[in-house]
């Protein structure tokens, strides 16, 4: 195995962990951005592929980032990129802890508690319209994406309801106009 491949998986993540500000949700789109676009190392297919298996196993949503390590650099890619991801913001998570509950109650952590919530759910966004765009399903697959975070936003219906009830609806739409 090449060295500087496991070097490059490793740095590639180490940013990206810091930014998965709200979880690995909010770094999907520079995920797909680096992984596809940048390097060529998963097209498009495997890149939806990793992500869907990742969503069905148990465990953390940036479990992605191993099954990518996996598929480019066999178990040596895997543990480069998962200590690409996890260990940064690992340590980093140690110390503003500390910081954190030294200033709990002051201004200042306050402010930072309201101004991180946006910044959260704009990566969230980013990652959700990058995996729209990646899984190629046109207008339906908007419509389709749009009326599942209607749905959760206003109801409270679990997720795998709502998960299924999306891909039967994409599903028979899609048969009935003749798009697969």
């Amino acid at each position: 195995m090449r060295a500087d491949l496991l070097w490059t998986l490793f740095i590639i993540f180490v940013p990206m962990s810091l930014l998965a500000v709200g979880g690995g949700a909010s770094i999907l789109a520079p995920i797909h951005h680096q992984m596809v676009e940048v390097h060529g190392w998963l097209t498009q297919r495997e890149f939806i592929d990793v992500f869907a298996i990742s969503r069905a196993a148990p465990g953390p949503g940036s479990i992605m980032v191993t099954l990518i390590g996996w598929k480019i650099a066999g178990w040596p890619g895997a543990i480069s990129a998962s200590l690409g991801i996890f260990a940064p913001s690992s340590l980093l998570c140690y110390g503003v802890a500390k910081a954190w509950n030294r200033a709990r109650g002051s201004r200042i952590h306050t402010a930072l508690e309201q101004g991180l919530v946006p910044l959260a759910a704009g990566l969230m966004i980013a990652g959700a319209i990058a995996i729209i765009r990646a899984s190629d399903t046109g207008p339906l697959g908007w419509a389709v994406a749009a009326t599942s975070t209607s749905v959760m936003m206003w109801r409270s219906v679990h997720p795998l309801i709502v998960l299924t009830a999306g891909g039967v609806l994409y599903t028979a739409i899609a048969l009935a106009l003749g798009l697969s």
